[in-house]
């Protein structure tokens, strides 16, 4: 055999190359999509926390003639009798309890309320889950980020 005719196979590095660079072009425009799927998801589980807590604190006005719950929802997971007092006698206390627990908020994982009387807030709480204004019953999501709760003002 002549040395024109032998030929080694594999992959000239230009070739490899090329697939590298196709590889990082991929990467590039593949890699954001994961990355704010986080965020997204995170903004979900907030505004379907932030919905079931809405609508168990217009249940609880339409069961005990629009009065909103307290300072810290706690009546939301306990049996409550018309006045709104938490108890354990089944036939006094026969509201209740609405959830089981109120749910963590996803960007800081807190289930604590805080009062606040700003409509709607503006300012974010130190470490609470959610700001409760229970002079109006409105309830929002503690984060001031717009990216993270477009929908959390009220």
């Amino acid at each position: 055999m002549t040395k024109a005719t032998c030929r080694k196979s594999g992959f000239t590095l230009v070739e490899v190359l090329i697939v590298v660079v196709i590889m990082a072009i991929l990467a590039a425009t593949v890699i954001p999509q994961f990355t704010d799927s986080t965020l997204d998801a995170k903004n979900s589980s907030a505004q379907f926390n932030l919905h079931t807590l809405r609508q168990q604190v217009e249940l609880y006005k339409s069961q005990h003639d629009g009065v909103v719950p307290g300072d810290n929802l706690t009546e939301l997971t306990s049996k409550t009798d018309k006045n709104g007092n938490i108890g354990t006698d089944a036939n006094v206390h026969i509201y209740g309890p609405y959830m089981k627990e109120i749910p963590a908020n996803p960007y800081n994982n807190s289930r604590t309320i805080a009062l606040t009387t700003d409509n709607p807030p503006t300012a974010e709480h130190a470490t609470a889950g959610y700001l409760w204004d229970k002079t109006n019953g409105r309830l929002w999501v503690n984060s001031n980020d717009p990216k993270k709760m477009p929908f959390s003002k009220q």
